[in-house]
């Protein structure tokens, strides 16, 4: 076999090379290629390719442009409880409704033992605290002889007989001689979950303070009183930085001076009956000016209503009765911070022999407050309305 192949390649060397055509061959492949999928294949093949010779001679085009890199983290949204500003101011009543709605509404440490074993939740839970029977319910307004008419309903007058408002509508107390704690709860009346579980839950020695713009006020009044509570009215005052914070379109403004007062308190006076005070709303402006809060006092006074104010309007005299809150309970909304300030009303109350707080209707506070008030008694302090905490203006 190797000898045989040996001599053929020997036969064969020498000889020229044999010319073959290509124009067969050729033929072949323009025929391969004139088929449609291959022509469109070969011309998408074409096109990436000049891209890609383009992009390798002449470069990146945005290569010299400025570029940076940064990370993103998603961060949860907190949502924060409105304040009372928010909450009181006419139209947005709605973002104060939804407060109650969802459990992260409410800021705060998640659980607050009391020191009669009771606990406080802030971590938005519902109002947990329990409903209680309704109790020496007051007598429904209006009472015969204490009201005239006015622009929006009955207004407030002193009876012929001398009885007042600010002692016919007060709930009636008795002092046992242990110190005296009173509470005022206002900003009531825009939201209805915690509007109701305020007058059923807190004990009726607990004040309540409404505002005057919300809805169906009169009958909020009626439960109230039928369940013991006393109540207030907030007057809308020019707070510092109004009309950027404006408390409604009744406000009384420093501005004003008397005529303001006339033409503004009657209408909110009016709006309810069965109170026995009223109450600031907002209103360290409005104190400075002497026309408009001395016409202010001196109406209150001339119809028989208490005034109890948060603060803003200490040692101020005038209306029919006064009363001035020591501590405002609820200025950071979490249960160990209202508990606190609670705490300190107590043992001004205890140093002194009587001490009155005010605070805001949030959810945070009617459960604080309620499950504070129970322990009182066995703490060695006797709970009253405000309006024991009233003196002659």
């Amino acid at each position: 076999m190797f000898a045989k192949r040996q001599s053929a390649l020997a036969a064969s060397a020498g000889r020229p090379p044999e010319r073959r055509s290509v124009k067969p061959a050729l033929g072949t492949v323009l025929a391969f290629l004139k088929r449609p999928p291959v022509a469109v294949a070969a011309s998408a093949v074409l096109l990436f390719g000049a891209v890609a010779l383009f992009v390798s001679v002449l470069g990146d085009p945005s290569a010299g442009a400025p570029s940076a890199r940064i990370g993103l983290k998603r961060e949860a949204r907190v949502e924060t409880a409105p304040t009372g500003m928010e909450a009181f101011t006419a139209g947005i009543g709605g973002a104060y409704q939804d407060l109650a709605a969802g459990p992260d509404a409410l800021v705060g440490e998640a659980t607050i033992t009391l020191p009669d074993g009771a606990t406080v939740s802030g971590a938005g839970a519902a109002i947990t605290a329990p409903r209680l029977t309704p109790a020496s319910p007051l007598v429904r307004a209006p009472l015969a002889g204490l009201t005239e008419p006015g622009p929006n309903g009955p207004l407030p007058v002193i009876a012929a007989d001398g009885r007042v408002p600010a002692q016919a509508y007060a709930r009636p107390f008795r002092g046992d001689g242990r110190p005296r704690v009173a509470l005022i709860v206002g900003g009531l009346g825009l939201n209805a979950v915690t509007t109701r579980a305020a007058i059923e839950r807190l004990p009726p020695e607990i004040t309540l303070s409404f505002v005057p713009y919300a809805e169906g006020l009169q009958g909020w009044i009626d439960l109230a009183r039928a369940h013991g509570h006393e109540v207030m009215i907030e007057i809308p005052m020019e707070p510092t930085g109004y009309p950027d914070n404006d408390p409604g379109p009744y406000t009384l403004l420093a501005s004003g001076g008397a005529a303001d007062v006339e033409a503004k308190l009657p209408w909110l006076l009016s709006r309810v009956t069965g109170y026995f005070g009223v109450m600031n709303y907002l209103g360290d402006r409005f104190v400075t000016s002497d026309a408009g809060f001395s016409a202010f006092m001196s109406e209150l006074r001339r119809r028989g209503v208490a005034f109890v104010d948060d603060g803003v309007a200490r040692r101020r005299p005038g209306a029919w009765a006064r009363a001035t809150a020591d501590h405002v309970v609820d200025e950071v909304q979490t249960p160990a911070a209202i508990l606190g300030r609670l705490n300190a009303v107590e043992a001004l109350a205890k140093q002194r022999g009587g001490a009155l707080g005010a605070g805001f209707g949030y959810p945070v506070t009617v459960e604080a407050v309620a499950r504070w008030a129970a322990g009182l008694d066995a703490r060695g302090l006797q709970l009253a309305p405000a309006s024991a905490m009233t003196r002659a203006g």
